[in-house]
């Protein structure tokens, strides 16, 4: 059996297969913290990555945003051929990137346009299984025409091309104009092979409200009551990715605990600080706020060598 995510290690996260993980998050019961950030930016502080940042404030996932996989950059990482290796290699955690499924659909506002290797095609996401990447997340950043038809779509693709976990789901609308989430896409997700189901957090979204995410979430709960291998549960995330991750730390605290309560497995929280990270401040916050100062301290100061 796995470790809970709450003792794991980075030689764990080393040997871990992609069920291990969602195993490991699974068995933590709602104190697993992914922070978002972007690759492109230069870091609030020279020497170290945004991501080396996340992990320090006490995020268990790394998920990097803005990354084009067909020309990879990610500021501050010394030299290598293999960036996504090397960066796990300095976080020693696992690391996951966005995908953005983008669509024709009509847009509210003026389109994003983005390069095609932050796309989510068959090319990239086979780039993603080339490079380590442990978790792909399908999703849209602010105006880039992301829907959830389009996303539903990739599920399949990427289920069929890459070993690892797979999220899905939209943060906002990411400028279309449809419901961002109601039980009946999550059906859609789950039938089609998501691993983690992702969601607004409370607060984030407007009309994202407590009944809304219950209703969701009860319909993951009922497919997990159906499957008997582990590796087959659906988990959820929901994502702090409207900004509100540079509000204050109460802010954090609220929303960290009402989504726990509704049974959200791992809280997500963006990068929309200072230079693409969340304020370190916030991500300790959330961190507290869900699995307390003594898993918290242990987990920021945990050593890369053990």
């Amino acid at each position: 059996m796995v470790k809970r995510i709450l003792d794991c290690t980075a030689t764990d996260y080393a040997k871990m297969t992609a069920a291990d993980l969602k195993q490991a998050i699974y068995a933590g019961e709602g104190r697993t913290i992914l922070s978002e950030n972007v690759v492109a930016l230069p870091p609030i502080v020279d020497g170290v990555t945004n991501s080396e940042i996340a992990v320090f404030a006490g995020a268990d996932l790394v998920l990097l945003n803005g990354i084009d996989l067909e020309n990879i950059d990610i500021k501050n990482l010394p030299a290598t051929e293999n960036p996504i290796a090397k960066l796990k290699e300095l976080v020693g955690k696992p690391v996951g990137v966005n995908l953005e499924p983008v669509s024709d659909a009509h847009l509210m506002s003026q389109q994003i346009n983005i390069s095609a290797g932050r796309q989510a095609s068959l090319t990239t996401i086979q780039l993603a299984e080339k490079l380590g990447v442990d978790f792909i997340c399908l999703t849209g950043n602010p105006g880039t025409g992301v829907n959830n038809q389009t996303i539903l779509n990739t599920i399949k693709l990427a289920k069929d091309n890459f070993s690892g976990l797979v999220i899905a789901g939209k943060m906002h609308s990411s400028g279309v104009d449809e419901p961002v989430i109601n039980a009946e896409i999550a059906a859609d997700f789950i039938q089609a092979g998501v691993d983690i189901l992702l969601v607004p957090a409370l607060y984030t979204v407007p009309r994202i409200t407590t009944a809304l995410l219950t209703e969701v979430i009860a319909v993951v709960d009922a497919h997990n009551a159906q499957v008997s291998d582990s590796a087959n549960k659906v988990l959820t995330m929901a994502t702090i990715g409207t900004s509100q991750e540079s509000s204050s730390t109460d802010v954090i605290r609220r929303i960290a605990l009402e989504d726990k309560a509704l049974g959200i497995d791992i809280h997500h929280i963006g990068d929309a600080g200072y230079s693409g990270v969340a304020l370190t401040q916030n991500i300790d916050a959330l961190g507290n706020a869900v699995r307390g100062a003594r898993h918290q301290l242990r987990i920021r100061a945990r050593s890369l060598r053990r």
